[in-house]
């Protein structure tokens, strides 16, 4: 990636208490298959990517396109398992190279960094939020309800939602479930799933 002259949204994000998974060779498995499903469904600048650790990042055109791509990572990894993400928007600079590959640097980064600060200091008083905008005003008002509502999911719930976000129809997620168009017609009502997905046109 070359330096962005025009400001673009940067992506940070890191697995929720992944110190603790019984297996971590299997949540960066899944944490990778996750980071591929949302760099096929969202479009982006740099790919949604793992960095070093628990950590993975990705820079989009749109704040409301890394806030798609943070939703998409939640609701593919598997439901013992979760992330959160901070989005900042700015230039980014490319000061250098490393092993690694292109080392960044900007505005646009120091924001992101500086909202993931912000997800984990709210962590005590709202358990359930996962994504913060740096001064996102009340963007950061509907991403407290999404998150709210999404890390209430089970993983059958992220399944359909994830369905809803790939273009699959009712029918075609109750055939994948193995239940009937009326009980996914349900479950997307009662658990908030279609208000998350209506939402992000709302965003938009």
């Amino acid at each position: 990636m070359k330096a962005s002259p025009s400001p673009c949204a940067a992506l940070i994000g890191d697995l929720v208490a992944s110190r603790s998974a019984v297996s971590r060779i299997g949540a960066q498995q899944s944490l990778i298959a996750a980071l591929e499903l949302a760099r096929d469904l969202v479009p982006s600048i740099q790919a949604p990517a793992p960095t070093i650790g628990d950590e993975f990042q990705s820079t989009h055109e749109t704040v409301a396109q890394a806030m798609l791509a943070a939703l998409v990572v939640r609701l593919a990894l598997p439901p013992e398992m979760d992330a959160r993400v901070g989005i900042g928007f700015g230039t980014i600079e490319v000061v250098g190279r490393s092993e690694y590959g292109l080392t960044q640097d900007g505005p646009a980064w120091w924001n992101a960094r500086d909202a993931i600060g912000e997800v984990e200091q709210r962590a005590g008083r709202q358990s359930g939020l996962r994504t913060w905008v740096h001064e996102g005003g009340t963007v950061n008002a509907y991403l407290m309800v999404r998150d709210h509502v999404v890390s209430g999911f089970d993983g059958r719930q992220r399944r359909l939602v994830l369905g809803l976000l790939q273009g699959r129809t009712q029918r075609e997620l109750a055939e994948q479930e193995g239940i009937s168009a009326s009980a996914v017609s349900q479950s997307l009502r009662r658990s908030g799933a279609l208000a998350v997905v209506e939402g992000l046109d709302e965003v938009r």
